[in-house]
C-alpha cells in the first residue's frame, strides 16, 4: 500500500466528521419522527457534499445528492454527524482492512470491532451517534453489532433501497441500521424502508410471530468458543421461559452455503463491482482486499453457474429443515479475535467470524441481531433469522430475547411498507378469547383496543363458542359505542379468513369513534333479531365478566 495511505491509528472511527457546532445547530432546528438524532453513515453510502471513499481515498467521488436511505432519515429529522470507516470496499468482517486505520473495539482494546461496518458500530457504541447506517452482504450489519452489545437490523433483500450505495455484491447487498436499543433501531428502519422498495412485498406476508413461536437452533455449533456456547444456551433457556418452543435442525446446508460466498465463484460479484478499479490502482488497495477481489477475475462462467445451482440445492434443503419453525436462532459470531490474530491470519480469522452470518443473504433471509449478555468480558449477541419478508416475525422473537415483548412498539419497517388490512373484532376473536388462534395462525398482528361510533348494538349469538352480533342502529335510534380490537392482516390472510367465516357471520364496513370506517365483524340482520342483546355492557369482555354470556 502506498505510504500516503499508511494506517493512521487503531482508533480511526471517522473518515470525515462535521464540526460539532454545525451538527448542534442543525439538531436545534430538526423536526420529524427522528428529530435531532445523530446519524453516522458508513463511507460506502452517499451523503451529498461528502466524499464517498468506500475506504479507498483514490476511489473517492463527491455525490451531489444523498443516497435514498440518507435522504429518508434526514427528511425525518436525523442529522448527519459524518462518514465512518470500514473494511475497504465492504470486503471483510474484521474492521482492520482500511488505509484509515484498523478500528479497535470500543470496549475491548486490542480486539477487532467487527466489519465491514466497523466505524458505524463503534460510533454508536461510544455515544458519538445515536443511529448509524451500515451495509450487510456477509454479516457486516450484524457482526459489529454483536461485538458491541448493539442491535443491528438487516432487512429482507430489496425492501430498502440501495440507490447511492457502492456495491459489494449487488445480488446480496442490504442497507442496515445500528442502534443501542431495539426500539430505536425499529423506528429508524421504518423510516429507511419508507421509500418505494425495489422488491414489492407479497400479499400473503406474515405480520407477526405467533404467541408461542417455534424457534430452530442448530444441533451443532462448530467453532463456537466455550464461554460463547454457555451464553447461547442461556439465551435459548430464556426463550423457552418466555413461551417459545425450541427445535434442533442440521446446520450442514447453512454452513456449506456460508463457505460458497468467498470460497466459490459467487465472489465474482465483487470483481464486477470494483475489480477494474482494483486492477488499475494496485498501490491503493489493502493487500487482503486485493487478493479477494482479484482472485475472482478469472473465475470461469460455468463455475458461477454451477455454484448458483449448488446454492439453490442447499437453500432448498435448509428451508425444508425450517419447515416447522418460525425462525432460526444462531450466535452472531463464534468468538472475538484480537487485531493481532487477524494480522497473523487475515483470511482464516475473517472466515471464522462469518460462520453464522455468511449464509443469511445467500438464502434470502431477513435478520435481527440483538445483545444477549456477555461471554466472559466480551459482549455476546445472537441473531434471529426469518424467511424473506417475515421481518416482523424476526422482530417479535427479538423482543422475546430482549424480554420486552409487552413494552416495545410494533415493527415499523414491515408495517409501514407492507400491504396491510385492518380487521375489527368484537367477541371470540378478541385477544385471549377462544378463536384468537384463527388470526394468529394467519400471521395477524394485534394492534390494540378501539371503539365503534355510538351507533351500534351488541348481541350474543347462541353458538359454540358464543359469537357477537354487532349491528348498526337505524338513523335516529339510540346506539352505543362498542368496545373492540383492531388486528392487522395481509390481504391474502384477510381473504382466507373471510372464506372460513361460518354463517351468519360476515365482514363489512364498521365506523369507529374517530369517524373513520374500516373492515369489521357483523352478522346478518335476521340472526341479530334472535340474539341476546348485551349492549348494556358496552363490550364482549365486560359481558363475560358480568356472567351475561
Amino acid at each position: 500500500m502506498n505510504s500516503k495511505h499508511k494506517r493512521r491509528s487503531s482508533m480511526s472511527v471517522w473518515i470525515q466528521r462535521r464540526p460539532d457546532s454545525e451538527v448542534a445547530a442543525e439538531i436545534a432546528s430538526a423536526t420529524g419522527a427522528l428529530a435531532g438524532l445523530r446519524l453516522a453513515v458508513k463511507d460506502n453510502v452517499d451523503v451529498a457534499g461528502f466524499a464517498t471513499t468506500a475506504g479507498c481515498p483514490d476511489y473517492a467521488y463527491t455525490p451531489e445528492q444523498d443516497s435514498a436511505v440518507v435522504a429518508a432519515l434526514r427528511a425525518a429529522g436525523a442529522v448527519v454527524v459524518g462518514k465512518t470507516n470500514l473494511d475497504q470496499f465492504a470486503t471483510g468482517l474484521v474492521g482492520t482492512r482500511s488505509p484509515y486505520g484498523a478500528v479497535e473495539n470500543a470496549s475491548r482494546p486490542g480486539y477487532v470491532s467487527g466489519g465491514s461496518s466497523s466505524g458505524s458500530a463503534v460510533a454508536v457504541a461510544r455515544g458519538a451517534a445515536d443511529i448509524a447506517i451500515g451495509t450487510d452482504t456477509a454479516g457486516s450489519g450484524r457482526v459489529p453489532a454483536a461485538l458491541h452489545g448493539l442491535v443491528g437490523i438487516k432487512p429482507t433483500i430489496g425492501t430498502v433501497a440501495t440507490d447511492g450505495v457502492v456495491p459489494a455484491c449487488r445480488s446480496y447487498d442490504c442497507v442496515t441500521i445500528f442502534a443501542a436499543t431495539l426500539e430505536l433501531a425499529n423506528r429508524a428502519m421504518g423510516v429507511m424502508a419508507s421509500g418505494a422498495p425495489h422488491r414489492p412485498w407479497p400479499a400473503d406476508v406474515r405480520l407477526a410471530a405467533p404467541p408461542n413461536p417455534v424457534v430452530a437452533i442448530f444441533s451443532e455449533l462448530p467453532d463456537l468458543d466455550p464461554e460463547w456456547h454457555s451464553a447461547f444456551e442461556r439465551t435459548v433457556a430464556g426463550l423457552r421461559e418466555r413461551g417459545a418452543r425450541i427445535i434442533e435442525i442440521d446446520p450442514e446446508p447453512f454452513l456449506a452455503a456460508a463457505k460458497l460466498l468467498y470460497n466459490g465463484a459467487l465472489v465474482a460479484e465483487r470483481y464486477s463491482a470494483v475489480g477494474e478499479f482494483v486492477d488499475a490502482h494496485p498501490d491503493s488497495i489493502d493487500p487482503t482486499v486485493a487478493s479477494i477481489v482479484q482472485a475472482a477475475r478469472d473465475i470461469p462462467a460455468h463455475q458461477l453457474v454451477s455454484d448458483l445451482a449448488e446454492l439453490e440445492r442447499l437453500r432448498t434443503r435448509a428451508m425444508a429443515s425450517l419447515a416447522g419453525a418460525d425462525a432460526l436462532l444462531t450466535p452472531t459470531v463464534p468468538g472475538h479475535p484480537t487485531i493481532a490474530e487477524v494480522a497473523a491470519d487475515p483470511i482464516a480469522v475473517n472466515s471464522r467470524l462469518g460462520t453464522y452470518t455468511n449464509f443469511c443473504n445467500l438464502f434470502d433471509l431477513c435478520a435481527v441481531a440483538v445483545p444477549a449478555g456477555t461471554a466472559g468480558d466480551a459482549h455476546f449477541g445472537v441473531t434471529i433469522l426469518a424467511r424473506p419478508f417475515e421481518d416482523a416475525v424476526a422482530y417479535d422473537i427479538a423482543t422475546l430475547i430482549a424480554a420486552q415483548q409487552d413494552s416495545l412498539p410494533a415493527p415499523a419497517w414491515p408495517l409501514t411498507v407492507a400491504p396491510v388490512r385492518d380487521l375489527i373484532v368484537f367477541g371470540a376473536h378478541l385477544r385471549g378469547q377462544p378463536l384468537e388462534h384463527q388470526l394468529t395462525t394467519l400471521g395477524a398482528r394485534w394492534a390494540g383496543p378501539v371503539r365503534t361510533s355510538p351507533n351500534y348494538r351488541l348481541a350474543a349469538l347462541d353458538t359454540t363458542p358464543p359469537k357477537p352480533a354487532v349491528t348498526r342502529v337505524p338513523e335516529g335510534e339510540q346506539g352505543i359505542s362498542v368496545a373492540a380490537e383492531r388486528w392487522l392482516l395481509s390481504p391474502a390472510a384477510l381473504g382466507t379468513f373471510l372464506t372460513t367465516l361460518p354463517t351468519p357471520m360476515q365482514l363489512g364496513a364498521v365506523e369507529l369513534e374517530d369517524t373513520t370506517w374500516t373492515t369489521g365483524f357483523s352478522c346478518t340482520g335476521a340472526a341479530a333479531t334472535t340474539a341476546k342483546d348485551i349492549s348494556e355492557y358496552g363490550g364482549w369482555k365486560a359481558a363475560l365478566a358480568a356472567g351475561a354470556l
